[in-house]
């Protein structure tokens, strides 16, 4: 028997907040609002979605803003992060970071500041009872101004030392040059915040070193596209800058035609780390654990492999050396255990 994959540690670091919500859960926030839902999200879940052009980009973005739209009540999001922690837990991670932009929801809960708190609030109350440490990534959207990156960005380093482990960039990359966002990601640095913006999921490499060069990322979320330049790859192995793979995501995405075609193994022989992660789960519904088992099953790792997957995604994360140092020999002992 193989060895079984929700018992490897492993850290997610790659997950959106309203994308982390059950699809249970928003079914049932919907029923009690009265908010109808369309067949999308219902019958036909998980959605046949398709962003390659910007028609199908905004029906995903569309269905996005639907589903955070159930989330009206503080109980609401306390429930939601209880939810993503227990579910992380089942399936092995240890460590999760989530990432949220505090404009969506300013207006429901206070503005950004109250926002931001009651996400951190939530969070550490969800990690503590599901046994699963939780950082917080605050994200900036990047069809919005820079100008509102930069507020995110000091509304994030407030709360450093609080429960927010790094500075995000998320949305369309052809609708924003990530070099336009320099001026908050420094001040993100600044405050010892990871960089951890978007890239190369669907623009191409240049995406990518465009993070690295004018953002001085330290992760790039998605990222397969540097799979298109060997000097990137070289460029992303020598400094050891994790690409956040999500390969369920890329296919749902149509980033990819195929799970197949999706070239994590490429990546990983090229000695670029990777953190597998499962993106947006309500919209394409798989978690973590169905990443790790492409990887056994399509990508053709051997457990030595998957289990190095683990490794380098809690090396590329924000969690306390002790608790990484903690998974780490946890992993050790996995690989140990007979298959």
């Amino acid at each position: 028997m193989a060895r079984p994959l929700d018992e490897l540690p492993k850290a997610h670091l790659h997950l959106h907040f309203t994308g982390s919500m059950r699809h249970s859960t928003l079914l049932e926030l919907a029923r009690d609002q009265g908010l109808h839902l369309p067949d999308a999200l219902v019958q036909d879940w998980p959605p046949r979605l398709r962003a390659t052009d910007e028609r199908g980009w905004f029906r995903f973005q569309r269905l996005y803003d639907i589903a955070r739209s159930v989330l009206r009540r503080e109980a609401d999001v306390y429930r939601l992060l209880r939810e993503a922690a227990e579910d992380e837990a089942a399936e092995g991670s240890r460590w999760l970071e989530i990432q949220v932009d505090p404009s969506g929801y300013a207006s429901r809960f206070g503005g950004l500041t109250a926002t931001l708190e009651l996400v951190l609030d939530a969070a550490g109350k969800a990690g503590r009872s599901a046994g699963v440490g939780i950082g917080v990534v605050v994200a900036a959207n990047r069809t919005r101004h820079p100008l509102d990156a930069k507020t995110l960005a000091r509304l994030a380093t407030q709360y450093a030392d609080k429960g927010v482990v790094g500075f995000g960039l998320s949305n369309d990359e052809r609708r924003g040059r990530a070099r336009d966002f320099d001026g908050a990601f420094r001040i993100a640095k600044r405050a010892g915040l990871l960089a951890v913006p978007h890239g190369g999921e669907l623009s191409g490499a240049a995406s990518i070193a465009e993070c690295v060069d004018d953002l001085d990322a330290d992760r790039i979320g998605h990222g397969i596209r540097a799979a298109e330049s060997e000097r990137l790859m070289e460029r992303l192995a020598d400094r050891q800058i994790a690409c956040e793979v999500c390969p369920t995501s890329n296919v749902g995405l149509g980033v990819a035609e195929r799970i197949a075609d999706v070239p994590v193994k490429r990546l990983f022989d090229a000695g670029v780390p990777i953190a597998l992660g499962a993106d947006d789960p309500l919209l394409f519904g798989a978690r973590l654990l169905p990443q790790y088992e492409l990887a056994r099953d399509v990508y053709g790792f051997r457990d030595a492999e998957v289990a190095e997957l683990a490794r380098q995604s809690i090396r590329a994360s924000t969690a306390p050396e002790a608790a990484k140092k903690e998974m780490l020999t946890a992993i050790d002992s996995w690989l140990a255990t007979e298959s």
